[in-house]
C-alpha cells in the first residue's frame, strides 16, 4: 500500500516510528461530520493554475493543487449528504480580528477571495463556522455544535494541510475526536509540506486514508450498514 508520504522520508525514519510504536489503531466512531475547511478563493484561484501563475491572482492560491483535491472533496460531500450526516465549513474571516503576528500574506483585495468555492459551497442546513486562527477549534462555537450533534468522528479536508488542516486535527484530536484525513481531498502550496505533515499526523494524531477508503468508512458507520455487512 503506497502512502502521500512516500518518497520523502527517510526509511530510517519509517523503520524506526514503526519500531517505536506510533501510529496506533484507534476505533471508528458512529456519528461522524465532515469539515470542509477554508475552501475560498484566496486559496483556489478560479481555476486549475500552475503555483507560479497562482499568486497572481492572490499570494496565498495554491492552484492546480487546489483543484485536484476539489475533486476528492466533491466525492466526500456528496457521501456525507447522502448519507445524511453533518457538513461544517469552517472558513477564515479575518475582516472580524487578523491578529498582529501571522506570517502570511493574508491580506484581501477582492471580495470574491472570501467566497467559498462555487463547487463545493454549503448547501441548505449546512454549518458556517467563521474562524480567526489556523484551527477550526480556537475561538469558535465548533465544540458546542459537536456535542449538540452528538459527533464523536471527524473527517477533515480542505486546506493547507500544513496549516489549517494540521491545527484543526491537532485540536480535534486534544478533545478527543477520531479524527480521519483523507490526503487527497486536503492541499498545500508545497508538495514536501503536504507529505510530511500527512505523515506526521498519521503517526501521532489522525488516521490518513485515500477518498475510496474514506468513503468506505463512513459507509459502515450509516446505521443499519454495519449490521447488514456483519450478517453478510
Amino acid at each position: 500500500m503506497s502512502n502521500p508520504w512516500d518518497g520523502y522520508i527517510p526509511q530510517e525514519t519509517l523503520d524506526h516510528y514503526r519500531q517505536a510504536g506510533f501510529s496506533k489503531i484507534t476505533p471508528l466512531g458512529t456519528k461522524p461530520a465532515l469539515l470542509v475547511i477554508d475552501m475560498q478563493y484566496s486559496t483556489t484561484g478560479e481555476g486549475p493554475v500552475p503555483l507560479s501563475e497562482a499568486i497572481a491572482y492572490h499570494p496565498m492560491n495554491c492552484g492546480e493543487y487546489a483543484w485536484k483535491a476539489i475533486d476528492h472533496i466533491k466525492v466526500l460531500l456528496a457521501a456525507f449528504r447522502e448519507a445524511g450526516f453533518p457538513v461544517i465549513h469552517p472558513h477564515l474571516d479575518r475582516r472580524r480580528y487578523d491578529g498582529k503576528h501571522s506570517r502570511m500574506p493574508t491580506g484581501i483585495v477582492n471580495e470574491r477571495h472570501w467566497e467559498i468555492v462555487k463547487e463545493v459551497a454549503p448547501i441548505e442546513g449546512e454549518i458556517l463556522l467563521p474562524k480567526t486562527t489556523p484551527s477550526s477549534f480556537f475561538g469558535t462555537p465548533l465544540v458546542k455544535y459537536l456535542h449538540s450533534l452528538k459527533v464523536d468522528t471527524l473527517f477533515m479536508v480542505g486546506n493547507t494541510t500544513s496549516g489549517c488542516i494540521r491545527a484543526s486535527v491537532i485540536d480535534g484530536m486534544a478533545y478527543d475526536y477520531k479524527v480521519i484525513v483523507p490526503h487527497e481531498a486536503c492541499y498545500d502550496r508545497a508538495p514536501v509540506s503536504h507529505a510530511v505533515n500527512l505523515f506526521d499526523m498519521a503517526a501521532k494524531y489522525a488516521e490518513v486514508v485515500s477518498t475510496d477508503k474514506a468513503v468506505s468508512m463512513l459507509k459502515s458507520m450509516v446505521p443499519g450498514r454495519a449490521a447488514d455487512s456483519a450478517a453478510a
